[in-house]
């Protein structure tokens, strides 16, 4: 994608493009707004009256075949590139704390979360009072380190990341969803 292109901004209704990959900071932030359209799948899932089997299917299409990308795009090189990068005063590696904290609890909810909907799939039962507790916590731990990555994370790394860090994440990102990498520039940082 050229500087000059526009990206109109998904619905998060579906994955996340991976012509975005070229900006991987637009990208992650798309990614964003596919975690919080999720949410509220979950959200729905919670408190409806029956159980929805096709929005239990797409969160669980997006727990196993999205979500831990995304979250090793970050853990494995947003994170450490910010850390990198960033000066004292941005105190990022607190951010980078308050939000590995959340990504954290909401992981160790996933397998409850995953088996329960799986669960209700395969047997066509609802979900129970407490199942629907599980997944309200775990949405709750998503939107929380997601408040913090767009108000804090995303806005420095955009500040501080030099154009070599952006194509080494890009690079990174591609290359864990199995895509071949944007051909070298010779141009200047």
């Amino acid at each position: 994608m050229k500087p000059s292109e526009t990206v109109t901004r998904g619905s998060g209704d579906k994955p996340t493009s991976p012509s975005l990959l070229a900006n991987p900071l637009d990208f992650i932030s798309e990614d964003h707004l596919r975690e919080r359209q999720i949410c509220a799948v979950i959200d729905a899932l919670a408190t409806a009256d029956a159980f929805n089997r096709q929005k239990a299917t797409t969160v669980l299409r997006f727990v196993n075949e999205e979500l831990n990308v995304h979250l090793r795009d970050e853990a494995e090189d947003l994170f450490p590139l910010l850390a990198r990068r960033c000066t004292e005063e941005d105190a990022i590696e607190g951010a980078i704390d308050r939000i590995r904290a959340d990504q954290d609890e909401a992981m160790r909810l996933l397998p409850e979360v995953r088996a329960m909907l799986a669960g209700c799939l395969d047997k066509g039962a609802d979900l129970s009072a407490k199942e629907r507790g599980v997944l309200s916590r775990f949405a709750g731990h998503v939107r929380r380190h997601l408040v913090a990555e767009n108000a804090i994370l995303l806005p420095i790394a955009r500040a501080r990341l030099t154009r070599a860090d952006l194509r080494i994440l890009s690079k990174h990102m591609r290359s864990r969803r199995g895509l071949p990498d944007f051909p070298e520039t010779t141009d200047a940082e």
